[in-house]
């Protein structure tokens, strides 16, 4: 069985994909337990608002990648459709350039501030959960998202639609 870059990408596809569909549920039981705590027993989960946030961390940076490599952002092309093909394969280049370092300076922020974060040993207020594996979490998959964003900047032309 040869590993080449589609099977790398179908892999990590399905494994960020599930890590999402995973945390996306958690929240949701979550969220309904927490409720249903309030309502019926008078009192709600401790650190319910922590681990939501937490959650949505994993869920948010998870999903960044994924969206990065099969192009599925929100986008408006008000006038794209009327340029001509070189120039729409231009203007993506451009895109993929300017997100790739737009994410490549997040994420190394991110790695100092997770640096930060260990120093200081900062961990959340209630359920004092440590917090400096979701900065390098982030600030890993940014990197990642970069990395898709570049690839995609210099790839073969006529890979560009």
């Amino acid at each position: 069985m040869r590993l080449g870059p589609g099977a790398i990408g179908r892999a990590s596809d399905a494994l960020l994909g599930g890590i999402a569909a995973t945390i996306l549920f958690g929240m949701m039981a979550l969220t309904f337990v927490d409720v249903f705590m309030r309502y019926i027993v008078g009192e709600s989960i401790r650190g319910s608002f922590e681990i939501t946030e937490l959650m949505m961390v994993i869920l948010i940076f998870a999903g960044l990648p994924l969206v990065s490599r099969k192009d599925e952002h929100v986008t408006v092309d008000l006038v794209e459709h009327m340029l001509p093909k070189p120039v729409r394969r231009v203007l993506r280049v451009i895109a993929h350039l300017v997100c790739g370092v737009a994410l490549l300076g997040m994420s190394w922020l991110m790695w100092r501030k997770g640096g930060e974060v260990v120093d200081y040993g900062d961990v959340t207020a209630a359920l004092r959960v440590v917090l400096w594996p979701y900065v390098y979490f982030m600030s890993v998959l940014a990197l990642v998202t970069a990395l898709i964003h570049f690839f995609k900047a210099f790839r073969r032309p006529d890979d560009l639609g």
